[in-house]
């Protein structure tokens, strides 16, 4: 174990302050590991469990020396729609094969790619879940009685709203005990873990004042068992595996999100560097052995890693420790986790779904009234009202459809001439008009990535500009970083439109469109000696053709000498005149 790098330089001296901040984290983690496991539609234990095994394995095998992992907010939603849907084992074979997706993620180096995800994208999803949540809540929060559980949101709030003449004062009056113990308890007592107290402040008063008038863990999910499950291996065949691949993909990719973001934050909080490839396989390993003890699919913890930062911790020992304090709270305290009213669970995860919902980012997003807004509003509806699966992949085609049109706006391809006026006679657009222009050499700047999205227009700009043949075109391409075979296909059916009669001259190519075009073999159908690095080169080779094969009646127009003719005449007398082919 010392031989991984986030142990280096660890010493004793270190051990009470990895012990300090893993007992506080593990403290904060029993209350939202049952929460988050009941929100998810299985039994509170689950969420123990997968507090215990995950975050001691995520904390041993992953790339982040401060990551918490376990379950999260961030999964309920999904984890919901798998078990309403195919049942609580198979969210354990959808969860294991998850664990498998991150474990190659990892090993072929995937980690890095997490990062293009655009940020409307994972803020729309995030605020959205965080809706699901918090709204999923209402109901325990009320004491409603009589409800059924939906996938779909607008049905939930239905349920609500029919059975709102069910609320229950009592319920009511613990769960607002519980919400102002966690909101206070941290103004107060900053060390203090707020949902703790208030899950003992609320049941402690619940028990006391109105016994049996509010629903527990015991009632609803019967005595919390004092051990970790044996090992059970799910059974697995290959008809299930391919009826679960898209939910376990699901879960693989916000998993990875998750830990990945998790890990920056703690990054930035600790000037520290996490291994992203590294931190997948570790969130891979946890996956799949934490539902052989019955646990849900776990990830890295934002609010409970930058809690494990703010309490001192120095090393992934304060995740082992945290795994390990949970673990003996449920060998010695578990029966007494039945007395917890529902209703102080709700509170808490409305608490943790307003800390999630990234309501200032989001309101920043939209106060720019940019694409990225209406990626962030298009992916935020779908989370809430259809789901997360389907907002993710359409916000991530219009991100990418947007993009593309914001990158071929920024190509321009212009006709330019030179400033006889200017130092070097530099090109300049300024130069070009109806009654200023050479027949004989067209030139044209072009700027930007040259890709399927601008390659059209650069084609079209460059044919439809000409109105006539001239001899040479020299394209300047000094800042066009990119081009791909779509921008490549276009360029060449200008080079043969143009070769019929002609030469196209190409100046300050950069290395990757040089790269293409010698793939591609129109490198060689141009010419090496048709690339210059400067354009001065090109255009002085230019007018040597020119000067060479006879003037059409308008020598060296627009460049130096001829003045008498209008462009238009020009054009007209190198018709008339051209006797011969260049």
């Amino acid at each position: 174990m010392f031989t991984d790098k986030r142990f280096h330089h660890y010493s004793l001296s270190s051990l009470p302050k990895d012990l300090l901040s893993g007992v506080i984290v593990g403290v904060i983690a029993i209350p939202l590991g049952m929460a988050f496991a009941i929100a998810s539609g299985v039994k509170p234990e689950y969420g123990i469990y997968t507090t215990i095994v995950a975050g001691i394995l995520i904390s041993l095998f992953g790339g982040s020396k401060y990551q918490i992992g376990g379950p999260t907010g961030a999964f309920i939603p999904i984890l919901f729609g798998i078990v309403m849907t195919y049942g609580y084992d198979n969210l354990l074979i959808a969860g294991f094969m998850a664990g498998v997706i991150l474990l190659f993620m990892g090993i072929f180096k995937l980690g890095s790619l997490i990062k293009f995800i655009p940020r409307p994208v994972t803020i729309g999803f995030t605020t959205g879940i965080a809706v699901t949540i918090f709204s999923g809540q209402i109901a325990s929060f009320l004491g409603l009685e009589g409800i059924k559980k939906h996938e779909e949101f607008s049905r939930n709030i239905q349920e609500i709203v029919f059975h709102l003449n069910t609320t229950s004062i009592f319920s009511v009056v613990t769960a607002a005990i519980c919400l102002g113990t966690v909101i206070l308890t941290p103004k107060i007592v900053p060390k203090v873990p707020g949902p703790l107290i208030g899950l003992i402040v609320s049941t402690f008063v619940a028990k006391l004042f109105f016994p049996g008038h509010v629903a527990t863990i015991g009632t609803a999910y019967g005595e919390i068992p004092s051990t970790l499950p044996q090992i059970h291996i799910p059974n697995m065949n290959m008809e299930i595996m391919m009826k679960l691949i898209k939910p376990a993909f699901i879960i693989a990719m916000l998993g990875g999100i998750e830990s990945l973001l998790s890990a920056v934050v703690a990054d930035g909080m600790t000037n520290s560097k996490h291994n992203s490839n590294k931190e997948l396989v570790g969130q891979g390993i946890a996956n799949m052995i934490t539902p052989l003890f019955g646990g849900i699919p776990a990830t890295g913890a934002i609010a409970r890693t930058a809690t494990n930062i703010k309490n001192g911790a120095v090393s992934p020992f304060s995740g082992i420790i945290h795994g390990v304090v949970v673990l003996l709270v449920l060998l010695f305290f578990a029966p007494y986790a039945s007395y917890i009213p529902l209703a102080s669970m709700a509170p808490i995860l409305m608490v943790v779904a307003w800390n999630m919902s990234e309501r200032k980012v989001f309101a920043h997003i939209l106060k720019t009234k940019s694409t990225d807004s209406l990626v962030l509003v298009v992916t935020f509806l779908l989370t809430v009202f259809v789901n997360l699966t389907m907002a993710v992949e359409v916000g991530l085609i219009m991100s990418a459809i947007l993009f593309a049109k914001r990158m071929s706006d920024v190509m321009v391809t212009e006709k330019v001439l030179p400033n006889p006026l200017t130092k070097h006679e530099k090109v300049e657009t300024r130069m070009v008009s109806d009654t200023h222009d050479c027949p004989q050499i067209s030139i044209f700047n072009v700027e930007g990535p040259l890709f399927f999205g601008a390659a059209l227009t650069f084609e079209e700009t460059i044919m439809k500009t000409i109105n006539y043949r001239p001899k040479i075109l020299l394209l300047r391409m000094g800042r066009v970083p990119f081009i791909d075979t779509t921008g490549e296909a276009n360029l060449s059916r200008i080079v043969h439109h143009f070769s019929k009669n002609g030469i196209v001259l190409i100046a300050g190519l950069n290395p990757q469109p040089e790269n293409v075009l010698k793939k591609t073999g129109l490198y060689e159908i141009i010419g090496e000696e048709n690339f210059y690095e400067h354009t001065g080169e090109a255009i002085q080779y230019a007018l040597s053709q020119i000067n060479k094969n006879k003037c059409l009646g308008c020598k060296h127009y627009a460049f130096r000498e001829c003045k008498k003719l209008s462009a238009q005449e020009a054009v007209e007398g190198s018709r008339k005149k051209l006797t011969a082919t260049f």
